[in-house]
């Protein structure tokens, strides 16, 4: 070969071309040792990058272990706020405040032991007070200020129990106690009035205001429940009122019942007529006049008894008098037979004689019998009693709006078109049908078709930076996303380049010409040696082929070009 070098015998394998430097000239193989021979700028830089990466790690096991706050109490007092939150330092719990200082918030694993503690030492007081008014009684308090104090305390339980409702915010209840005094002839009855705050779209049905009712007239000697008002934070009434003006007018349960009844109806229209004409092409209101109007009639009615049936005897009376040898008047008719009887007498011994009246009577003389009988019949008497059924219907009223019919052709165009008169008159028969149409009491059903005016309602997607949702997963993630965007800046701008300049320095790749070199030069064989078969006993040798196989690795369209031209210059020679 042209570029061939024959080994010398004096040569070493240190000045062969692409030898390595000199052990001497080698960079530390130890890593304490590499570390040693950077600069101090690059220690100082990996110091202070390493440092930074351990505090950012710190600070997100920190952030992932944060505990959860949950609700403790809502709209405390000053008062009850203020000891709640001494009680919290004291006991070394975390708060936070929440809604603008409206909720106290402690961790979610502490809520129900630190509730408990607090209600061991009586907190929250709450802004009312009850019946613990009466432990505080001082000495030589009048009958005046204890009756007073009594109404305090018994207002304050009332409006603890009331407030325990979910859907009052807070209340208010007001006792108007008379004085009973023996010495009054009329007692004055007591009354109660009840002030409730709702929270915001909360309502009470009219079994939560009868319940209320009923609680306060329990709680207090003979109040009757309809002496107890209860109103709203927007001052309307809403229990009825007690001067007799609820049998004017509808009550709420009357209006219920109106409006259940129409539902009723409406409802019925919508099941029939829906699959007929399509669930989006009906509208079906219907009006009901209710008779709440209560009537009582008693009627009494006697009859002689006829007929062939026995008459009932009710009770029956006889009584007789017998008077045998009655005495008979005689004599001359006058004044002589008007004069009195002579005086009897009578021996003193002996037998009684019979007394003679006025005149002579004869013995053994007619009698004198008297007899009296009374029956009473049983007259026939009949007593009805008829009671008007309230909330009978008076009248109904169904009115009906039906779109036009919708058909699309085999072109896909679709077209509207009114419906026939005697489909309406089908479809105003079936609603007669349904409401009970009654034409004697006034009913009235009107069907009408008309087209439907459809308006399109544009959705507007908020684009995603301005979603709740994505404000709030970002507001979440701001802080850990930013301390890992930290680490991952100090790792590749800090510590990774100083981790490069420790590292052993890789070996410098050869040109093109040092390897085809390299791969030419072969040293000479030994006694025995074969010709044509590699020597790789010498390393120098072993480094070379390592050399050329990697070249081959990386660049095989080089490689094929020498082997290449190897070949052809063998040929031509």
């Amino acid at each position: 070969m042209d570029n061939a070098v024959a080994l010398q015998p004096n040569m070493t394998p240190a000045a062969l071309p692409g030898a390595p430097a000199p052990e001497g000239a080698a960079a530390p193989s130890s890593f304490a040792g590499r570390v040693a021979a950077l600069p101090m700028k690059s220690k100082i830089a990996a110091g202070v990058g390493i440092a930074s990466l351990l505090a950012i790690i710190v600070a997100l096991s920190l952030w992932s272990n944060k505990p959860d706050y949950k609700v403790l109490y809502t709209n405390l007092s000053d008062k009850d706020g203020g000891a709640i939150i001494s009680q919290l330092s004291q006991m070394n719990v975390p708060y936070q405040h929440a809604d603008g200082g409206a909720a106290l918030l402690v961790p979610a694993d502490k809520v129900h032991d630190v509730r408990l503690k607090l209600a061991s030492q009586g907190l929250p007081k709450g802004s009312t007070v009850g019946f613990e008014l009466m432990d505080n009684a001082r000495f030589g308090i009048t009958q005046f200020q204890e009756r007073l104090t009594f109404q305090r305390g018994l207002e304050g339980e009332l409006t603890r129990s009331i407030g325990a409702m979910a859907a009052v915010q807070s209340a208010r209840v007001h006792l108007a106690l008379p004085n009973q005094n023996g010495f009054f002839r009329e007692q004055q009855k007591p009354s109660a009035s009840v002030m409730l705050t709702l929270y915001p779209g909360r309502t009470l049905d009219r079994a939560q205001l009868a319940g209320i009712v009923h609680l306060v007239s329990s709680s207090v000697p003979e109040l009757s429940p309809k002496a107890v008002s209860v109103i709203d934070q927007s001052g309307a009434l809403l229990t009825e009122s007690a001067d007799g003006m609820g049998g004017q007018s509808l009550d709420a349960k009357q209006l219920q019942y109106v409006t259940q009844i129409e539902s009723s109806y409406t409802r019925r229209i919508m099941d029939l007529l829906e699959p007929v004409v399509g669930r989006d092409n009906l509208r079906a209101q219907v009006t009901a006049e209710i008779d709440f109007s209560q009537s009582e009639s008693t009627s009494e009615q006697f009859r002689p008894n006829q007929g062939n049936e026995p008459a009932a005897v009710r009770s029956q009376q006889t009584s007789e008098s017998n008077q045998p040898n009655a005495a008979m008047p005689t004599g001359v008719p006058g004044a002589t037979t008007n004069q009195p009887p002579v005086p009897a007498t009578a021996p003193i011994n002996g037998t009684a004689q019979q007394l003679q009246a006025a005149g002579n009577v004869a013995p053994g003389g007619p009698s004198n019998t008297k007899r009296d009988a009374v029956t009473n019949y049983e007259v026939d008497k009949t007593v009805r009693v008829t009671r008007n059924a309230t909330g009978s219907i008076k009248r109904v009223n169904a009115a009906v709006v039906i779109n036009h019919r919708t058909s699309t052709n085999a072109k896909g165009k679709t077209t509207t078109e009114p419906l026939s008169e005697e489909e309406l008159q089908k479809l105003t028969t079936l609603v007669q049908e349904t409401v009970g149409y009654n034409q004697e009491r006034g009913d009235s059903v009107k069907v009408v078709n008309a087209p439907f005016q459809v308006e399109k309602v544009d959705e507007q997607n908020l684009p995603l930076w301005k979603d709740p949702q994505t404000l709030e997963l970002l507001r979440a993630a701001a802080i850990p996303g930013s301390l890992v965007l930290l680490a991952l800046v100090i790792v590749f701008g800090v510590i990774r380049p100083a981790l490069k300049a420790v590292a052993p320095p890789a070996p410098e790749p050869k040109k093109l010409d040092t390897v085809i070199a390299d791969a030419e030069v072969l040293p000479a064989l030994p006694d025995g040696a074969q010709p044509g078969v590699p020597m790789l006993a010498t390393p120098m040798a072993s480094e070379r082929l390592d050399s050329a196989r990697q070249l081959a690795r990386d660049n095989p369209a080089a490689v094929a070009n020498i082997v290449r031209n190897w070949v052809s210059k063998e040929g031509t020679a």
